[in-house]
Formats: C-alpha cells, structure tokens, sequence
C-alpha cells in the first residue's frame, strides 16, 4: 500500500469509525502532510531518506522528523504545534500496526518536547460585569450581542458551541439549560442562570424574528443582520466591540469568557470534575490548570494582606 493510500485510509477511520469532527480530521490531514512530504524528500544525512514504504520507517525517522519541526527555516513549530503533528502521526502509525501494514510501532516511544505551563488568561468579575454591561440596549444588535455574551459567560461553552446552536437546543419547557455539542460530537446539557435566560429570552421574542425576516429560513439560534447563522469570526467581532465599549484594556476573546467561567466557579467553591463536566473535557487533567490560577489569586491576596508574608 502506498503512503498516500495509508493516509487516506486513516483519515476516514478517524472521521468514520471514531467519529471526529470535521475540523479535526482537517487538522490530521495536514499533519500527516507536513510528515509525508518530509518522509518523500530526498537527504542525503542519516535516517536515509525519501521513504516510499511505510515498513521502513524506523524510530529514528520520527526523532529525527520532531527534531526538523523545530529547525525548519521556513516556519519552525512551536513546543505545542510539534507535540500536537507527533500525537497525530503517533495514531497513524498505530492504525499502521492495528491494520497489520507495518510490523512495529515505530513511533510509541517518541516524546514530545515538554511544553512551557501556560495559564489561562481569565478577567475578573468585575471586568466580565462592565463586558456584558457594554451590550444593553434595544435594538436587534445589541439584544442578540447580549444574549450571546451571557450564555458564553453563563455557560463556559467553546464559541463554536454557541454559533452552532439551533433554537431547539435550547430547552425552552423549563429553559434552565442548553444542549451543547463539543468536540467528537460529544454532547452535553449544561445549566443556564437567570441573566442568561432572561438575555436569550429577549432576544428569542424581541430580535430573531426581525433578523430570521431578513435571510432564508434556519434553525440556527444566534443570526446575523443578513439572517444568516452567526459565525465563529462575527462573534469575536462582537466581542471586542464589546470590550472597547467597556473600556477594557486587556485582551478578550470567546475563550476569555470559557477561561472565566471556569476560574471563577473553582474560586467559588466549586469541584473540579463538575467544571470539567460543565467545560467538556474529556479528563479532568485538563480542568486542573484552571486550579492554578485560583491558586495564584489566593497566593496574591495572602502576599498583599498578611503582615508577615514577605
């Protein structure tokens, strides 16, 4: 079986019998890109190279294939864009195994390079009270910009989870929370507080039907001043205006709000495996960065108030 022919084959086990995403699939398509094209390349230095079986890849092919990711002139990766091409390749060459066309896992044992601990960057309350502040108003706009900022807030949800709502996912019998789908097309119900449920209800009777007036019939929830489905890029446009209304002047995005959210349950009180629950995390060790960041205001608070802390 030839290269191009494995890869092809792994990406509709991926999209097919593992069910991921469409963007997700796209993403592994142009990882095994960046992989092949490097196997295919004619070099003169030790592994030998090009590669047109898959059974002669050998071990030191993915070491020195990490390396090169870092070293290329033309772009070098960062630590998170390698380790994230290495995860994707190190599943091909799994299936490879799994699929009886290679003979060896060759690439198992490769590490990625460690990753630098990055915070997320959340804002407090207050500045979050002055963001969705920034949205009051009467007119369409302004009552759809409202009700998205409050259930991105309310909810923790990924942006792309909002825009992809349709009207029906919002369980409006009690409408005390929404159906979101994430990544995999796992699905979830996820509470709605009461800001939120009075935002999106304004909006469902005061707005959408003004704006669904202007485009072709969609189920979609959140519309655009043409009718149409709100898009991941219409909604951080949203957001910054918001912002700059507020006067904030730290950076804020859709994730700003998902990285609040989180940071501000955990200083509430809240269990970890119920914010991952809420976020949708598939482990709970992605949710545990978010307890540093609790960590790090208390550790401030105490720094600043106790008189023997320095």
């Amino acid at each position: 079986m030839s290269i191009a022919t494995a890869v092809d084959s792994y990406l509709r086990h991926v999209a097919v019998e593992r069910g991921l995403a469409a963007n997700t699939v796209d993403a592994y398509r142009r990882d095994l890109g960046l992989y092949t094209a490097w196997l295919s390349a004619d070099a003169a230095e030790i592994p030998a190279r090009p590669i047109t079986d898959l059974r002669a890849v050998t071990r030191a092919h993915i070491s020195a294939f990490v390396q090169h990711l870092g070293l290329r002139a033309e772009s070098p990766l960062t630590a998170a864009s390698i380790a994230r091409v290495l995860s994707t390749v190190r599943g091909f060459h799994r299936f490879l195994l799994d699929e009886g066309l290679v003979e060896a896992d060759v690439a198992h044992d490769t590490k990625p390079p460690k990753l630098a601990l990055r915070l997320p960057k959340a804002i407090s309350i207050e500045q979050v009270t002055a963001l969705l502040a920034a949205t009051d108003g009467d007119d369409v706009q302004r009552l759809r910009d409202k009700a998205l900022l409050e259930l991105l807030y309310a909810t923790g949800a990924r942006v792309s989870e909002v825009v992809n709502l349709n009207v029906d996912d919002v369980l409006v019998e009690v409408f005390d929370s929404v159906r979101l789908t994430g990544k995999g097309d796992k699905q979830r119900i996820v509470p709605v507080g009461s800001f939120a449920r009075t935002a999106v209800s304004n909006y469902l009777v005061r707005a959408r039907p003004t704006l669904s007036a202007r485009g072709r019939s969609t189920p979609a929830l959140f519309l655009g001043v043409r009718g149409q489905r709100v898009s991941r890029q219409n909604a951080w446009l949203i957001i910054r205006a918001a912002a700059e209304r507020a006067g904030l002047t730290v950076p804020v995005s859709p994730h700003t709000l998902r990285h609040s959210f989180a940071t501000h349950l955990l200083a509430g009180g809240a269990d970890v495996r119920v914010v991952q629950e809420l976020l949708g995390h598939s482990s709970v060790a992605t949710t545990q960065i978010y307890t540093l960041v609790t960590a790090d205001t208390l550790r401030d608070m105490y720094t600043t108030a106790h008189p023997r802390a320095r």
